[in-house]
């Protein structure tokens, strides 16, 4: 079975797809993920590289990609430094991420069906990208790495 044109992922409440569904333009996926840049090698001095960004993706009805907000909220080690309270960087991360939800009219939490795209920002993959692995195909939301396959259900991996 190939990838489909079409690609489900399924709505899970308090889980990684919480903020998807469809508002009154199309369908919307949101999230909070850490990222390094592409290509980014592990050592001294990585949590200055690993950043904590916001995500709103917005789709039309038929799930062609149409734009991305995409924010920085600051780094790891910026976390590290403050972790509680409202100026913490998962703090600020969060509270943009729920401004951009509530700027979609007539919003609604449920399942989607997108189509692959991809963009970078500050070095950064994100997108739903697809492909093929010794004859089994895939797709991959990046930077969450949560991976979809047969039966193409919505369901995904982590």
């Amino acid at each position: 079975m190939a990838v489909p044109e079409v690609i489900p992922i399924a709505y899970e409440p308090h889980g990684r797809t919480e903020a998807i569904g469809c508002y009154a333009d199309g369908q919307f996926m949101g999230s909070v993920t850490y990222a390094f840049p592409k290509d980014f090698d592990l050592g001294t001095g990585w949590e200055e590289h690993k950043r904590l960004y916001a995500v709103l993706h917005t789709f039309d009805a038929e799930g062609r990609y149409r734009d991305s907000e995409i924010w920085c909220a600051g780094t790891w080690a910026e976390q590290q430094r403050a972790p509680h309270g409202p100026d913490s960087v998962l703090a600020r991360a969060r509270a943009r991420l729920a401004t951009l939800l509530r700027s979609l009219p007539r919003r609604t939490y449920t399942d989607i069906a997108i189509r692959p795209f991809q963009l970078t920002v500050d070095g950064v993959l994100f997108g739903l990208v697809s492909g093929e692995d010794d004859g089994e195909p895939w797709a991959e939301l990046y930077p969450d790495h949560l991976g979809f396959g047969a039966p193409w259900d919505g369901s995904y991996d982590t």
